[in-house]
């Protein structure tokens, strides 16, 4: 079976490998050469766990293979994936503008029966605006050249995606054709040999499925935000919360976490995405803004402690951060909290020293010499007035006090993820400060 997918990020990358995993011959598309190039060259574009040996086997394997061409890659496919990105317009909603093109360059070169499914997260009504771009273009060549389109929502979560992608808890698929369904049978089938996860449904209920897991989610973690912002007041503990609520079968640990807020390319993208579209249809989601709004006044709580902390006076202060992506196991950085607290600590007159296991090449990136960055944790922490940790790593959750203690001028902790037990810390002699604790 061959398949081809147009978009080499998180999605299209990590989708079109874990196919090739299976067996099938896969063949990414990107417009960007350079990417392209470096692919074939085994030089990954993205930090995922587990990817780089996954490409590099598949490649050497003659089942994975990165073009530049989409017409070459629709040579004997029986479905065409559409992974691109749907960035959010000025207004919110989901700008389609590249959704679309690759749908009308379908169009201009299919020969053959295909199944066109759109992969990237797309609001309601995208499977109409698809398949009439790829008619436009059959009607302008004089073909008539059969096709489904179907919507294959993903639900990978960065920093496990390979795990996600080969044991999926549900596969969702919107398709309005038996043929459709009976292709993507046979293409799902390696991924629930072992228990049936596959949810065919109709199209725009598979594409509203995507965004209200994603809303569902963010809800979650605001929600717990917002309450850990009223145990501070009240004296309560929101881990204790978390761990009396949590037991309730029916809400359960899942995304239940205070912290600095989230981010990434997920979450604050189509809840925007979301409440834009409800609000084009005259019907206002009111929770859901208010989801956003908690989300981005989290984003100010760690500075707000650091601040009050000294004072309102942060000028010279020298800032260790650890942790620059918006979660551990990515060097994503989309609307990351970091970007937040280091914009107001800068603007503050602080000095900041950032450290991140594999996000300073992206934060250099985006923000150049904003701030200094370190080799590795300790070395940030050197002369530092305080420590902000803003991304829970796995290296972090137990550092060497004794070193850290003899580094830094104060002993002062804001735990921007409570990773850290209040006790502990108290009782080792350091100022710690975490979210709602």
């Amino acid at each position: 079976m061959k398949i081809s997918m147009v978009g080499t990020g998180y999605v299209g990358l990590v989708s079109g490998t874990c196919f090739a995993e299976t067996g099938v011959i896969v063949t990414c598309v990107d417009v960007d050469k350079v990417k392209i190039d470096n692919l074939n060259k085994g030089i990954i574009p993205i930090y995922e766990p587990g990817l780089e040996p996954m490409v590099q086997r598949n490649t050497e394997s003659n089942r994975l293979f990165f073009t530049t061409s989409l017409k070459d890659s629709l040579n004997g496919a029986e479905a065409i994936f559409i992974a691109v990105g749907t960035p959010p317009d000025e207004d919110g909603s989901a700008d389609l503008q590249f959704v679309l093109s690759v749908a009308r360059e379908i169009g201009q070169h299919m020969t053959d029966y295909l199944v066109v499914l759109t992969k990237s997260t797309v609001p309601i009504g995208t499977a109409i605006k698809v398949r009439a771009a790829v008619q436009e273009e059959l009607d302008k060549r004089g073909v008539n050249i059969p096709f489904d389109v179907a919507s294959n929502p993903e639900f990978l979560k960065e920093g496990d995606a390979i795990n996600d992608c080969m044991k999926p808890d549900r596969i969702v698929i919107g398709v309005d054709s038996e043929k459709a369904e009976e292709v993507l049978n046979r293409l799902y089938k390696p991924f629930v040999m072992k228990n049936n996860r596959i949810i065919f449904m109709d199209i725009p209920s598979a594409e509203m499925t995507k965004y209200a897991a994603n809303a569902m989610l963010a809800t979650k973690i605001s929600f717990m935000n917002d309450i850990a912002n009223l145990c501070e007041i009240v004296g309560a503990d929101i881990n204790s919360v978390r761990n009396g609520i949590g037991s309730d079968s029916r809400i359960g640990y899942h995304f239940i976490y205070a912290g600095a807020g989230y981010g990434g390319s997920c979450f604050p993208k189509d809840v925007k995405a979301l409440i834009k579209t409800s609000d084009k249809n005259n019907h206002s989601l009111e929770v859901l803004k208010a989801v956003e709004d908690v989300n981005d006044r989290q984003k100010y709580v760690l500075f707000n402690k650091v601040n009050n902390h000294f004072n309102g006076d942060l000028k010279g202060k020298r800032i260790a951060l650890w942790g620059l992506s918006f979660k551990p196991d990515t060097d994503d950085m989309r609307d990351a909290p970091s970007l937040v607290i280091i914009d107001e600590l800068v603007k503050a007159g602080a000095n900041v020293i950032g450290y991140d296991p594999v996000a300073i090449p992206e934060c250099k990136r985006r923000i150049e010499d904003k701030i200094t960055y370190a080799e590795d944790p300790y070395e940030a922490l050197k002369d530092a007035d305080a420590l902000l940790l803003v991304t829970e790593w796995k290296e972090f959750r137990v550092p060497k006090w004794t070193e850290m203690e003899k580094l830094m001028k104060n002993k002062l902790i804001f735990d921007g993820r409570n990773i850290y037990e209040p006790k502990d810390m108290k009782k080792w002699g350091w100022d710690y400060y975490g979210i709602g604790r």
